[in-house]
């Protein structure tokens, strides 16, 4: 008799295409207002392919885009998913310190939970950006009352990462129940590498998602964590033509083709909100505290 499948992890990180961390350093936060907000029609149609597919995901989203979108947060909740917190306006943790970072995530949650009338229990730090850096971070979670974050990318990598953390859920201080589920790695050889959606996703070609989530599912017997974005399925957004070109390539690469990568992907494995992933592997966490409880 065969074995169920396991339920892996889903989530949209939701911010708009004027917001990521690859274009920080050319759109200015004060010009996001005039610029041409797409995020709204972009979250609903991956809703519908959601529906469409039968399938739960958790969306961690800016507080910024909560503030002008509360019907789209209340739609979030009343088709059963998840909403979680992405920060207020995506500063990486690493340029603020304790006090700044706790007053983005109270701004952040306060504005989701007015917007959507749920409680906001889980964390995605922009661009991963909790790491050796941000130990502190973890911290702040648990006093504001966060039972799971997935913040942490353990892998080296030019714009983030935290090589030397686990691979699969840990907890990073001793004295708190607070969960850590990073973004899904896949080892060949002695290399790790990045498996977990996003421009990974867009770039590389399908079978090597497939095979990396197959087998953290079959060798691991452990859930994928896969994350992906609105502005992702939007082939007709902006371009931002001053941005450096890796940055370009890395942004706007097989746009065209998510949307079909993305059906294909929710068909061949079982997923599920990320709170209920986070429950589960809660049960058989590793410690991993260096430098957390300082």
């Amino acid at each position: 008799m065969e074995s169920q499948p396991l339920t892996n992890g889903l989530s949209v990180d939701v911010e708009d295409w004027f917001q990521v961390g690859a274009f920080e350093d050319v759109i200015a936060r004060d010009a996001w207002e005039s610029l041409d907000d797409r995020v709204e029609r972009n979250t609903a149609t991956i809703l519908d392919l959601f529906a469409a597919a039968g399938v739960k995901a958790t969306f961690f989203t800016l507080g910024w885009v909560a503030q002008r979108h509360g019907p789209l947060m209340r739609r979030i909740v009343a088709e059963g998913h998840e909403l979680a917190s992405h920060g207020w306006d995506h500063a990486r943790v690493f340029t603020l310190d304790a006090r700044s970072f706790a007053d983005d995530l109270r701004r952040a949650r306060g504005t989701l939970e007015d917007a959507a009338g749920v409680a906001v229990t889980g964390y995605r730090a922009p661009s991963f950006s909790i790491d050796q850096r941000t130990p502190w971070a973890y911290m702040v979670l648990a006093e504001q009352g966060y039972t799971y974050s997935s913040s942490v990318a353990p892998i080296a990598h030019d714009h983030y990462g935290w090589r030397a953390a686990p691979r699969f859920a840990f907890r990073p201080l001793p004295w708190s129940d607070l969960v850590e589920i990073p973004v899904t790695t896949a080892e060949f050889g002695n290399r790790r590498l990045a498996a977990g959606g996003g421009g990974f996703f867009r770039v590389l070609p399908y079978r090597f998602t497939a095979w990396a989530i197959g087998k953290v599912n079959a060798r691991d017997r452990r859930p994928a964590v896969f994350y992906f974005h609105p502005w992702e399925i939007d082939a007709g957004q902006p371009r931002v033509t001053h941005a450096p070109l890796r940055s370009r390539l890395r942004h706007y690469t097989n746009l065209e083709r998510m949307e079909d990568k993305l059906r294909r992907l929710l068909g061949d494995f079982a997923w599920g909100r990320m709170d209920l992933l986070a429950h589960r592997e809660s049960q058989r966490c590793v410690s991993f505290t260096t430098g957390a409880a300082a």
